[in-house]
């Protein structure tokens, strides 16, 4: 198990930037992918981006491309999600969580169930 710490959130304007941090703390979290994932009121939690620890490339939702960006730092054990051109749509509680190996992307998407590891969530509000 890897335990996971995620912060970063806050509140900005519609336009604006923010960059969240997941730091990864336990064994092995080198062989762990990271994701993040976010859960608006009433809507189902949805996956936002991947860092994939096997291929070391990144997944984005088709939403987030051009405008999110996840990076990691293995020395710092810590995965980023710089997102910037925030809308309102994005306002969310956002969550990193682990998985052990590949990102498990499918139909180019990622699942909440397929990831067993998660952080305390952080909020992001957007305003218009």
């Amino acid at each position: 198990d890897v335990q996971l710490q995620a912060f970063g959130g806050g509140l900005v304007q519609a336009g604006g930037s923010l960059r969240l941090s997941c730091v990864a703390s336990g064994r092995n979290v080198d062989s762990y992918s990271i994701g993040w994932f976010r859960q608006a009121p009433e809507k189902d939690r949805e996956g936002v981006a991947c860092a994939d620890s096997r291929s070391k490339e990144t997944w984005h939702r088709s939403s987030a491309k051009g405008r999110f960006t996840i990076s990691r730092d293995y020395d710092k054990k810590t995965v980023y999600l710089q997102m910037n051109n925030l809308q309102p749509e994005d306002s969310a509680v956002y969550y990193c969580a682990a998985t052990i190996g590949d990102c498990s992307v499918v139909n180019d998407m990622i699942y909440v169930d397929d990831y067993d590891d998660w952080g305390q969530g952080t909020q992001v509000t957007v305003s218009s």
